[in-house]
């Protein structure tokens, strides 16, 4: 089957007006949240399962990729066609199709957004957990694909912890359920192997999810710190102190230069860094475990602590962490975020590498992060149109991970492996764990046709391209 018989044998199954192919209707799917882009030859977007079911069977039919998209907020290349074919957007599957309060689990649609779960179930007294900065945009198809987690997984863990199966199409337009809609189903946990693979098993078309009843109570604060290292001994003396927050998350200087630059919600901007500590649960538990919090944050130098008065303060607390990474426009054209975890005793090591890799590489970088769980997020600044930047910049996020990785860490703690960082995997798997988990992909995409050249080094077993910077796809431009 050549592009032109496969283009008419998709407009038969999702109608002309979903098949894009001109250069100014699929310019739009050229790029995600990263710095990759390339521009896509077939965008389809099929309305439900079967439409996605006979998608893949054409696919396979003709022998090209197929690379699944949700909203396009990925930020490590997932989305991004790195060798042509045919990205299958999922937004119009975008339905809530089933809420059980009674069992507390929600059947959605893989392009439903993030933040409509929690509204469909808020007034019913329930939520769902996981919180990406992105969720008022993010959906859940992308959720699942990278194991998204937020500022609140301290408490709540990632979306594997909250997903209790999938419905997939798999490579021959089969679907079938991992997992199912109760806790623990025996066998194999396949669900659970789902869930981070980033669309390269195959494409999600329902997703089963837990809902969680609303706390009776949460209590916020504030703390100002002159020290960004006052700042980070802080967080891990508050959960040595047997206090386990649903949030901590810092912002440093730069960063908080950034939102009140672009968005203020009245952040000092003087202050070196600030952490936003938040904890629920019953009354008594939160009103004691913050009064705890705010002491520990005084006893490591933190020159004010400010306690959220009611809910509205809180909002523009979080309001102020969540639109971070937008205000970053405020400071420079470009920001590369990387996504790098370390435990939570080396934060201040790790902080004082990422100011040493900002001085070597001449470049500003602000840095918001998840302190709780050691999962950082350093904004690398740039403006693409210096010469030679964007090779500073790529080096310097390179360093970082290097970096996270000889304190103990990893390079990934949400956003995935995708493009961005499929060449640094083998500094932490061995080349039979590389190949273990090649076996397990090839078990559900004999073929590699989903999403390919992302996650694995190419060739998986070849060492030294495993520990050699990212390589750009050929056609691909950044």
């Amino acid at each position: 089957m050549n592009q032109l018989e496969l283009i008419r044998a998709l407009r038969a199954i999702v109608s002309e007006h979903y098949v894009l192919v001109e250069k100014e209707d699929v310019i739009v799917y050229e790029q995600d949240g990263s710095i990759f882009q390339v521009m896509p030859e077939v965008v389809v977007v099929p309305a439900n399962v079967d439409e996605v079911a006979a998608v893949i069977k054409a696919a396979k039919q003709a022998n090209v990729p197929i690379v699944p998209r949700g909203s396009g907020t990925g930020l490590a290349g997932g989305a991004v066609p790195a060798e042509g074919g045919i990205i299958l957007s999922l937004a119009r599957l975008n339905h809530i199709l089933r809420i059980d309060l009674e069992n507390r689990i929600a059947i959605v649609e893989p392009g439903v957004i993030n933040l409509d779960v929690t509204k469909a179930v808020s007034k019913d007294g329930y939520f769902y957990a996981p919180d990406p900065s992105s969720q008022a945009a993010c959906s859940m198809g992308g959720n699942v694909a990278n194991n998204s987690g937020g500022p609140h997984t301290l408490t709540y863990g990632v979306t594997t912890n909250h997903v209790l199966g999938v419905e997939v199409a798999l490579d021959n337009g089969e679907t079938v359920w991992l997992g199912g809609e109760v806790p623990d189903t025996p066998g194999y946990d396949l669900c659970g192997v789902f869930v981070g693979s980033e669309g390269t098993m195959g494409i999600v078309t329902k997703i089963a999810v837990k809902l969680m009843p609303t706390r009776e109570s949460v209590r916020t604060l504030l703390a100002i710190f002159d020290d960004m290292d006052f700042a980070t001994k802080t967080v891990v003396d508050i959960t040595s102190a047997g206090i386990i927050p649903a949030a901590l998350e810092i912002m440093d200087h730069t960063t908080i230069e950034a939102i009140e630059r672009g968005a203020p919600v009245g952040f000092p901007r003087d202050a070196a860094a600030v952490l936003i500590v938040e904890v629920e649960g019953l009354s008594e538990h939160t009103e004691k475990s913050i009064e705890l919090a705010g002491v520990v944050c005084q006893q490591n130098g933190a020159r004010e602590v400010r306690r959220a008065k009611d809910e509205t303060e809180r909002q523009l607390l979080w309001k102020g962490r969540k639109g971070a990474f937008g205000a970053m426009g405020a400071l420079a054209p470009n920001y590369y975020v990387q996504d790098g975890v370390v435990p939570r005793s080396k934060l201040p090591e790790m902080m004082r590498r990422i100011a040493a890799i900002s001085k070597e590489f001449d470049l500003p970088i602000a840095n918001v992060f998840h302190a709780g769980d050691g999962n950082l997020h350093p904004n690398i600044l740039f403006d693409m149109r210096n010469p030679g930047e964007l090779d500073r910049v790529v080096a310097a996020g390179e360093a970082t991970l290097r970096a996270c990785i000889e304190l103990g860490g990893s390079i990934t703690g949400e956003h995935g492996v995708g493009l961005e960082k499929k060449a640094y995997i083998g500094l932490l798997f061995s080349e039979a764990d590389l190949e273990a988990m090649m076996r397990v992909r090839k078990a559900f995409d004999p073929d590699g046709r989903f999403n390919p050249a992302k996650l694995f080094p190419t060739p998986a077993s070849c060492g030294e391209v495993r520990l050699q910077p990212a390589q750009i796809p050929a056609g691909m431009w950044i």
